[in-house]
């Protein structure tokens, strides 16, 4: 294996297949107040964003944990560009297999976070 091969190899993340997507495993996934605010903001910006762009107030470690919960539901895509780990909303999935869910749960959040003046 050339040296360019593994270095890919182990840059590439697994994702679920869209078949092997779940509701509760998603639900779970957006349960969680860290998790939904990562969620938004992506939906928000509609592109790839770097971990590093998030400003969670938990440690690196604890924010990875939240990331790979995302990525292992299907919530989000992570790719590697470079050194930078860029993420982004799996919209289109979520949207052909839950209709109208994620458009409720971001529309809900948003509310809730006017309600409650957490922006």
């Amino acid at each position: 294996m050339t040296t360019e091969a593994a270095n890919s190899s182990t840059r590439v993340l697994p994702h679920p297949e869209p078949s092997e997507i779940r509701l509760e495993a998603v639900l779970h996934a957006l349960s969680d107040p860290l998790r939904l605010q990562v969620v938004r903001e992506l939906a928000a910006d509609g592109h790839e964003l770097s971990c590093s762009h998030f400003d969670l107030p938990v440690t690196k470690s604890t924010t990875t944990h939240h990331f790979r919960v995302l990525r292992e539901a299907g919530v989000i895509r992570q790719i590697y560009r470079g050194t930078a780990k860029m993420n982004v909303l799996r919209g289109e999935d979520l949207g052909d297999l839950f209709p109208g869910l994620l458009d409720s749960v971001l529309a809900a959040a948003a509310r809730q976070a006017a309600r409650l003046g957490t922006g």
